[in-house]
């Protein structure tokens, strides 16, 4: 049994999993990334849902954890409610776009999405912008490329690479009158200071990291940490089709002291 299991639907979500690591270091984690059924964010409601459930059954069988941290806005605006009702003895965490501080930080009140085709055709979002940023306007962005360049080509791109990567939805938001951008699909965390230093020195970039973090640990309740040793936390992927994949993982732990684990 490990205490945390963070899901995506790629490598993207690693953000999450290396700020728990800061904040608690001795608590076990592991990173489960579906790459097999990879990218979610072009899949229908009904592939989502399903793919989210298949994954979960063989982390909860293999895993066994104590908390599953959908680190993905498409599985959690998805399938969020369906897996908390198949598996009620786990706690789950989900992630959902900061609209709310976006509105609390927008002077020009008008906001902007960078997020998965699906989790921008999501009504949810709609929802939480009427609730929480309702004198704002928002802009959507779908960028599946970006999201594919974070996901097969970032973690070996130089600095100029990834700002340059960054520069095609920066300009679209600062076109359209946008001062604050919401990362809305956690592969983008992995640019996150790439996308800011784009975005300087009119626009704000801001994401839910922090905020889903936190949750992850207040649903875990108190545990003592005292007695427990730091260890690396491990990550495993669904498939991958080449010794090309393979290698990009292998950078990926050597870069963030993960334990390669292989195939769920």
């Amino acid at each position: 049994m490990i205490d945390f299991v963070f899901l995506d639907s790629g490598t993207g979500g690693l953000p999450y999993l290396l700020y728990m690591k800061e904040l608690k270091p001795s608590f076990s984690c592991a990173y489960v990334a579906d790459t097999k059924n990879f990218p979610y964010g072009q899949k229908t409601h009904e592939e989502i849902v399903q793919g989210v459930l298949d994954i979960t059954k063989k982390i909860v069988e293999k895993l066994s954890p104590k908390v599953i941290v959908i680190a993905c806005n498409t599985m959690s605006v998805n399938a969020l409610d369906v897996v908390r009702e198949a598996y009620p003895e786990i706690k789950f965490v989900g992630t959902v776009p900061a609209i709310k501080t976006a509105g609390d930080i927008s002077k020009k009140k008008c906001i902007g999405l960078l997020a998965t085709n699906s989790t921008i055709n999501h009504p949810y979002n709609q929802d939480l912008k009427n609730h929480f940023a309702s004198d704002c306007k928002m802009v959507l962005r779908g960028d599946p490329d970006l999201i594919s360049f974070i996901e097969h080509k970032s973690f070996t791109a130089t600095e100029e690479e990834k700002i340059n990567a960054c520069l095609p939805a920066v300009n679209f938001f600062r076109d359209n009158g946008c001062d604050v951008i919401i990362l809305g699909c956690t592969h983008f965390l992995n640019l996150r200071d790439q996308m800011q230093k784009a975005s300087m020195p009119d626009i704000t970039v801001v994401d839910s990291r922090e905020g889903v973090v936190n949750r992850a640990i207040s649903v875990f309740g108190k545990e003592e940490e005292e007695s427990r040793k730091e260890e690396a936390s491990a990550l495993y992927v669904t498939g991958f089709s080449d010794q090309k994949d393979l290698a990009e993982y292998e950078i990926i732990c050597k870069n963030y002291n993960l334990i390669w684990s292989g195939k769920l």
